[in-house]
């Protein structure tokens, strides 16, 4: 079965109704942080490849008429589509089709060719971490242990044994990248690709250091302290810099991000800044009012019930959620559900209060109020001069409460 392709627009994160310059400038956005000359990492590169195929239909006027028309369907051969066949693009097309684009975010005019065997920026590192619900409102500090990559002391990051030094690559002449004629989206066309012998570095390494073997640097597991902020999400980070993979060429070392997994909890319910949760309350407390005891993520508080409460009622506690993470000053509120509870057990002596109280009520809340107090229709015999009463049956307690606490106006 077919992949299922996002929405275009979705992948670019822009409105139907974007403007030409709208989606330019969200493409390069993406672009910046997926380039894999930034980010050299699969995960990047597809997201880099997917924002590509969006752009290259959204940009163009009659591509996105088009795609606006039929959908994905307009370019794999469907609902009169022409056949657009995005599928087999390689990361070459890409460039090919977006120097100019390239050449703007980078400064180069070139975009990936111009300097591709100069510093490059390390590959960032994702690493996960469980932390608890309480964790995440109120922060905390954790320690993990990860694989980081330091320049290796025998050859000082060369890769080369000591006493020797790397030598040009004979295959691109130092340039780290190589002309290649292929069959693109366009056609027959010349692409620029990384050397396959010196992988985009421009020096070869004939004599390996025996303990990088020729990568220049050796992993070694470290501790470090983490600080998770106060109100993180589930899914957010926290960005360590220079602490990921280091760069090449000299470049610097990308980061090292700090996934947060966070577990639920058993009483609360989060949407952003805002706490929902639960509270019972008793039948009594219900009908006359009174003060109850809520739980929030700061502890607990005293609510005072208004008297006639009825189940499901949902109120506000202003400034009891979680603290905001743009601003330490601002925090969400906490919404509680008061859910009533009728009882389902009765000592015989409770129901005969119960009974007695039942019977002070007007006759439309009684539990044995008959038809006739609800409005019963009159016998159709005109004649008989009276009116049969029409017996009702018993009402549960339930129904019986339902009907004191909502009276009919």
């Amino acid at each position: 079965m077919a992949e299922q392709k996002r929405d275009y627009y979705e992948v670019l994160g822009v409105a139907k109704d974007a403007s030409e310059d709208e989606i330019k400038r969200a493409y390069r956005q993406i672009a910046k942080k997926n380039h894999p000359d930034v980010n050299p990492s699969k995960e990047a590169e597809a997201i880099f490849k997917e924002a590509s195929e969006a752009y290259a239909v959204l940009s163009d006027p009659e591509k996105r008429r088009q795609y606006d028309q039929f959908g994905h369907a307009a370019f794999d051969g469907g609902a009169g589509g022409g056949g657009y066949d995005f599928s087999n693009m390689s990361m070459d097309d890409i460039f090919g089709n977006f120097g100019d684009i390239f050449g703007d975010l980078f400064g180069t005019g070139g975009g990936r060719r111009a300097q591709s065997n100069g510093p490059r920026r390390g590959a960032n590192v994702n690493y996960q971490i469980r932390i608890s619900f309480d964790e995440a409102v109120h922060g905390c500090k954790k320690t993990i242990n990860v694989n980081l990559k330091d320049p290796c002391p025998t050859c000082g990051g060369s890769g080369a044994k000591p006493g020797t030094s790397p030598v040009t690559c004979p295959k691109c002449r130092g340039t780290g990248r190589v002309t290649v004629t292929q069959q693109s989206l366009f056609g027959m066309m010349q692409s620029v690709q990384t050397c396959p012998d010196c992988r985009g570095t421009g020096k070869i390494i004939r004599d390996k250091c025996p303990d990088c073997h020729g990568e220049g640097y050796i992993s070694s597991r470290k501790s470090i302290e983490v600080t998770i902020p106060a109100g993180i999400d589930d899914g957010q980070g926290v960005r360590i810099s220079g602490k990921g993979e280091p760069g090449v060429n000299g470049g610097p070392r990308g980061d090292l991000i700090v996934l947060c997994s966070v577990s639920e909890s058993p009483i609360f319910e989060r949407n952003g800044t805002d706490i929902y949760s639960s509270v019972p309350i008793s039948f009594t407390q219900a009908a006359l009012g009174g003060d109850i005891r809520v739980a929030t993520v700061d502890g607990d508080v005293i609510y005072k019930v208004k008297p006639g409460t009825q189940t499901d009622t949902r109120v506000r506690l202003r400034g009891k959620g979680v603290q905001s993470l743009r601003n330490k000053d601002m925090k969400g509120d906490h919404y509680v559900t008061l859910i009533v509870q009728t009882p389902d057990s009765l000592t015989p002596e409770q129901k005969r209060i119960l009974t007695e109280l039942d019977a002070t009520y007007p006759k439309k809340f009684q539990a044995f109020a008959s038809q006739d107090d609800y409005g019963s229709e009159a016998s159709n015999d005109t004649n008989a001069g009276t009116t049969e009463k029409k017996k009702g049956k018993k009402k549960k307690f339930t129904e019986s409460v339902k009907d004191f606490f909502n009276p009919e106006e």
